[in-house]
């Protein structure tokens, strides 16, 4: 079995933030799995990650020795993998002003070290397809291309137990794969468009239609009357409902009521209160722009559609309105009528109808703490001592 470490740079973590401001860059969801996730299931390989020392205790090196280093933002391919595998050590993998990965002697353990390690490696040049995720619109943009991916990958994991019942409309059944313990009642499954995944004890309930490409991974619910329209993936142990298209959510995270969600992100333990809406589209058709943390402003994303970007632990109050293009912070707790400003920094508690004050980590932790525990996870040391860093960085760039 080859390890790989999978590692951060500082632009890739800027650029994905707030995403990454709780995880390495290969930990993000896009398709059916995280891009760590896609190596390990694609390849049999192992995975450990270089990325920020905050971050590094949550997500660790490699236990045993390796010497073969790929880019975190990179989704793997089989011709990829041949031209990484194939490397001899002092090798790196480039493809134009882009390093692809490095066979390496003595891997560093830190990620302030590793361009420095990089640098005066041989190059060795890369003719074929490699894409990466660079950007939060990336994630939803190509989401619908790695479900596909993805699907492919399903026989490996789990036995196909098909649409059992009889109440249930289905269109295109070869694109469908339902996993063990999976409960699917009354609702119209569409495949003619792309494939369509019912994960591990995930269940569908009465009255929902889902067009794919399409993903609810494990123990995830698609809640009564509920319209997926397609290029979604609602992440392991999240609840939907509504109507949403085109969007991620990370997992352990809530949509669970009326309202539209479009060409959104969510990160982890996030929930949206009932009537929540992102806009996604301008009224004058014109590009969206969003709020860039390396950057400390706006940038034109060059999509036409954009909607929300959240980062772990946010919540939204009932009908809240995001504007298009909207950035939300880590620990975030935003209510109120209106529109909420286009970006809310971490760790904010207000909304439209007054002022943002400073949510207090105390306060913050209780409430992680009680919405973990409804799931049985306790907060860990480590886990705790990441959020309390972010709480008081100062200088965000200084977490890339």
């Amino acid at each position: 079995m080859i390890t790989l470490t999978l590692f951060d740079t500082t632009e890739s973590r800027l650029n994905l933030m707030p995403l990454t401001l709780t995880r390495p860059v290969a930990d993000l969801r896009v398709g059916i799995f995280t891009l760590a996730e896609k190596w390990q299931h694609r390849f049999g390989a192992k995975v450990g990650y270089i990325t920020k020392g905050y971050l590094q205790a949550l997500y660790p090196l490699p236990t045993t020795e390796t010497h073969l280093l790929v880019d975190g933002r990179v989704i793997a391919n089989n011709e990829l993998w041949e031209a990484l595998i194939a490397l001899k050590p002092g090798q790196k993998l480039v493809q134009e002003l882009e390093i692809i990965g490095a066979n390496l002697d003595t891997p560093p353990a830190q990620l302030e070290d590793l361009n420095n390690a990089l640098l005066h490696l041989e190059p060795v040049y890369f003719e074929g397809n490699v894409q990466f995720v660079c950007f939060p619109w990336d994630i939803f943009g190509l989401n619908a291309q790695e479900i596909r991916a993805d699907f492919e990958l399903l026989p490996k994991l789990y036995t196909n137990i098909g649409v059992n019942d009889v109440h249930t409309k289905t269109y295109n059944d070869s694109q469908i794969f339902v996993a063990p313990g999976a409960k699917i009642r009354a609702a119209i499954l569409n495949a003619e468009d792309g494939p369509i995944f019912i994960g591990p004890d995930a269940e569908v309930q009465e009255g929902s239609a889902i067009k794919g490409p399409f993903a609810l991974c494990e123990h995830a619910v698609v809640n009564m009357g509920a319209k997926m329209r397609g290029d979604t993936t609602v992440g392991p142990y999240s609840k939907v409902g509504g109507e949403i298209s085109n969007s991620v959510i990370w997992g352990y995270s809530n949509k669970g009521h009326d309202g539209f969600m479009g060409n959104t992100v969510l990160g982890q333990w996030c929930n949206l209160g009932a009537d929540t809406s992102t806009s996604n589209l301008k009224n004058n058709y014109s590009n969206v722009k969003i709020y860039n943390y390396g950057k400390g402003q706006q940038v034109d994303t060059g999509q036409q559609f954009c909607g929300l970007i959240m980062g772990d632990h946010s919540k939204a109050g009932i009908n809240t309105m995001f504007n298009t293009g909207t950035v939300v912070g880590v620990g975030v707790n935003v209510y109120g009528g209106g529109f909420p400003d286009k970006f809310i920094s971490s760790y904010s508690w207000g909304g439209p109808d007054s002022e943002y004050t400073r949510y207090r980590f105390a306060d913050f932790l209780k409430t992680a703490k009680a919405v973990m525990g409804r799931r049985k996870i306790e907060v860990s040391a480590d886990y705790e001592k990441m959020l309390r860093y972010l709480s008081e960085a100062d200088d965000l760039k200084s977490l890339a």
